[in-house]
């Protein structure tokens, strides 16, 4: 069974349709990223399966359960890290993972445990005592994933995990995001503009544009079916509009993206 299931997804704001007939499909244990330029729906779409909006038509499913319908559940077993700041600067790393574990109602005497076992994971034991205002940005990156994780969800979704950082502190973060997956198989979903990222991190890629899911498959399907791509970046560059503005033709990106389909 698929762990997520997009189907036929849509969502308007008014007269703007952020999301437009989009569906994605992702397996247990899938490292999955979500690409596409600013405005093309990702973070619209993401906000959905997490259950913090509701989809205007279609359907979306999370282990078999239906976000409209069962969002309580759904919210159990899924671990969030937004684009914006989720961890508070005037409190410790570690009271920032207390409070976290009181709100999901964790029992007392397991707290500390999962505490210090989330610390180790994402390399934070020797700054828990430390005010988050201290930490640099990797390392607040870091600890907002463990808030995510206290629970052990069965998929982590997260926007633009590493979105501003410095090369060592991106890397840091994945080497976490990893030793969760080694640990529990957790599935990752994850958008990010950085396309070496995506090459390097994940199983498989959806590339959206305009609201619409235009690309599916492995990193080496793409490639392989663009002509003349030798990387991710030239099939995001050929499948979201630039081909246009290069001399390529709107009959040229059509045909690419109908070759592509078959990969969905």
């Amino acid at each position: 069974m698929h762990l997520v299931e997009v189907e036929g997804l849509v969502k308007r704001f008014g007269d703007i349709v952020a999301v437009d007939e989009a569906s994605i499909t992702i397996e247990p244990g899938e490292a999955f990223a979500l690409l596409g330029p600013n405005g093309a729906g990702k973070t619209t779409m993401i906000r959905i399966l997490v259950t913090l909006l509701p989809p205007t038509s279609g359907i979306v499913r999370v282990a078999g359960l239906d976000v409209t319908r069962f969002p309580d559940r759904i919210r159990r077993i899924l671990g969030y890290v937004p684009q914006t700041l989720s961890a508070d600067p005037a409190l410790t790393g570690y009271e920032n993972l207390l409070i976290v574990s009181k709100l999901l109602r964790m029992p007392r005497n397991e707290r500390e445990l999962v505490i210090a076992e989330v610390l180790r994971l994402v390399d934070l034991e020797e700054s828990a005592d430390r005010l988050v205002r201290t930490y640099s940005g990797g390392m607040v990156r870091r600890l907002e994933v463990a808030q995510a994780i206290l629970h052990r969800p069965l998929l982590l979704v997260l926007d633009e995990p590493t979105v501003g950082l410095d090369p060592t502190a991106r890397r840091s973060v994945w080497e976490a995001l990893f030793a969760l997956r080694r640990r529990d198989g957790t599935t990752l979903l994850f958008t990010t503009h950085y396309m070496e990222e995506a090459e390097s991190y994940a199983d498989r890629v959806a590339i959206m544009n305009r609201g619409r899911v235009v690309a599916c498959g492995t990193p080496a399907e793409l490639e392989r079916a663009v002509p003349g791509a030798t990387t991710l970046d030239d099939v995001f560059t050929a499948l979201t509009g630039d081909v246009l503005e290069s001399g390529g033709s709107f009959s040229d990106t059509r045909q690419l993206r109908r070759r592509l389909q078959r990969f969905d």
